[in-house]
């Protein structure tokens, strides 16, 4: 049995390896370093993951399920009235603005680069998007059962389009593209998306 403590330990962990991957890339991760942003020892860091190729996987892992969590789960209290609204701050979250947004862009990055190099990584991968293509498409319908968007076309392939420009805008701003910041990019999501739901671009910038 898993107690409380044992699952702070392991969060901690993972979240210290979060932080090095986002800051240094996961190539230069090491368990010493781990441990000591994680005020643990390497026996223990060792204790709760094998390898550390267990430790730098289950971060990944660890960051999208918390991200996830966050931003595609069921708690809707404090989520705009408007579906427009609503998806107008779902496009902000997706793309890599300063703060927590372009953490999780780096960590995406890291599991694209090793999901490339590594096929036992490809299922994480595929999962994560799985649950990303559900969340923005439950979204777009929620717009149409309310009357606010007439899409054109049905709610999931608007939502592999969203997800696209939002991959590819997003990719832009990472490195600094001159021609695509998130700004732009933003305004590139909501012009596009903007017609194929039957509303006007500004609604969603």
């Amino acid at each position: 049995m898993v107690t409380a403590v044992a699952m702070e330990t392991a969060d901690r962990i993972l979240d210290a390896a979060c932080e090095l991957i986002a800051e240094e890339g996961i190539d230069e991760v090491r368990i010493a370093r781990v441990a000591q942003r994680a005020r643990a020892s390497s026996a223990l860091v060792h204790h709760y993951f094998s390898t550390r190729e267990e430790l730098l996987e289950q971060a990944l892992v660890h960051s999208f399920e918390r991200a996830g969590d966050d931003r595609f789960g069921d708690d809707e209290s404090s989520a705009p009235e408007s579906g427009t609204a609503t998806l107008a701050l779902a496009i902000r979250e997706c793309l890599p603005f300063p703060g927590d947004p372009e953490r999780e862009w780096v960590l995406w990055v890291e599991l694209w680069l090793r999901a490339v190099r590594e096929p036992s990584l490809r299922p994480v991968a595929a999962a994560l998007y799985e649950r990303y293509r559900k969340w923005l498409a439950e979204m777009i319908s929620a717009g149409e059962e309310n009357r606010e968007f007439t899409l054109t076309g049905d709610a999931e392939q608007i939502a592999d389009v969203a997800m696209a420009l939002l991959d590819g805008a997003g990719i832009r701003a990472m490195v600094a593209d001159p021609a695509m910041d998130v700004e732009a990019g933003r305004s590139l999501v909501a012009r596009t998306l903007a017609p194929l739901l039957g509303v006007e671009p500004e609604a969603l910038a």
